[in-house]
């Protein structure tokens, strides 16, 4: 359950983290929607999804191979993800989450409800294993991967249309909202406990329970997917939910920063996905992509109007040609950009990472 020689690089040894448990969203599921049970549950188990995958069958991916966490997980040493937690009966959980971690992450929104008690289960049935101490210890080592925000935005900004209200000051109030959530946790003077979907009130609980360790993904530039695209006349992004998205981010670099001193033993590494993605957008052949607007599968204008269903158009046959499009749906990016994505976030130029990169948390001691 320690930590693995993972390779040498400058003379130095890498280990691989014991373990990793990812919190997310669609972009980081890697099959756990194909166990939640409703029709209007959203899936990737059906065609075209995971075309690039090995076998070329889908998994609940929403991707046409791997998707971030996939690839943050290799380049920390793991084989891919940890496995979806809904995926394993409950004689396996303890052992999964012993030796390569699970996977919680969802496209549902209502699960992210779930994921604290999904992972204090997982922990509980740990324990059951092997004792309280060696959990600790094992959890004190291990990598949470969190992708945070991204639905929440998404669900603000649709609202906030409905009520034609002021964007400003709605987002001011789920600012503050989150600010007092987390420092009513502190047990500060502050006693408001105002519900709001939040991966950062469930990192605090996830300390509580042991981790220390968190590899943080802020919310990319959610109005340049080609869903929101579509909806513009010359398929321009929505600058007002990249507006949103920056101010998010950037309250949540503050609350981090925060939290450090605060919390005996709490590490993170906070990967800027909005400054990626603008540089990308900015000159992107040179990460060799000649689409960036237009989802690869999917139909209508865009290929952003519908989903990616088995009766779908596809932009290539050739996956080389599906590597140049950063989508491949019409909200989620693309393997090759999920891979582009991770080693940024691993070891890539410092100012996508902060304070550390995901090489250096994973090797922090």
């Amino acid at each position: 359950m320690g930590c693995r020689r993972l390779a040498m690089e400058g003379g130095l040894v890498l280990v691989r983290p014991p373990a990793m448990y990812v919190l997310g969203d669609s972009t980081l599921d890697v099959g756990n929607n194909n166990y939640l049970r409703g029709a209007d549950v959203p899936r990737a188990n059906r065609r075209y999804y995971g075309i690039d995958f090995p076998g070329r069958i889908p998994t609940g991916r929403f991707s046409n191979g791997y998707n971030t966490a996939d690839y943050v997980a290799k380049s920390m040493g793991f084989l891919s993800s940890p496995p979806p937690y809904l995926a394993l009966s409950s004689s396996l959980v303890a052992r999964t989450a012993l030796a390569t971690g699970v996977n919680y992450a969802s496209a549902d929104a209502g699960i992210l409800d779930s994921t604290v008690e999904y992972f204090n289960t997982t922990r509980a049935k740990m324990v059951a294993a092997v004792g309280s101490a060696a959990v600790e210890a094992l959890l004190a080592k291990s990598i949470v991967l969190m992708g945070v925000g991204s639905n929440d935005l998404f669900v603000f900004a649709a609202s906030e249309a409905a009520r034609n209200s002021d964007a400003a000051a709605l987002f001011a109030d789920l600012i503050s909202n989150y600010s007092a959530t987390i420092t009513s946790m502190m047990g500060s003077s502050f006693s408001a406990r105002h519900f709001f979907p939040s991966s950062l009130d469930e990192e605090e609980e996830l300390y509580a329970m042991g981790a220390r360790k968190f590899a943080i993904i802020n919310v990319g530039l959610v109005g340049c997917v080609p869903a929101v695209r579509v909806l513009d006349k010359a398929g321009a992004c929505a600058d007002g939910l990249n507006q949103l998205a920056a101010g998010f981010d950037a309250e949540l670099r503050s609350l981090l920063a925060g939290l450090a001193p605060k919390l005996s033993g709490f590490v993170y590494s906070l990967a800027d996905s909005f400054g990626l993605t603008q540089s990308t957008f900015a000159d992107p052949q040179a990460s060799g992509y000649t689409d960036i607007a237009g989802a690869c599968c999917g139909s209508g204008r865009l290929l952003a109007e519908a989903d990616c269903f088995p009766n779908a158009t596809l932009c290539s046959a050739v996956s080389e040609v599906r590597d140049q499009h950063v989508f491949w749906d019409r909200y989620h990016p693309a393997q090759r950009a999920c891979l582009l994505t991770a080693e940024a976030f691993y070891d890539g130029p410092a100012q996508y990472t902060t304070p550390i990169n995901f090489k250096q948390l994973a090797q922090s001691t």
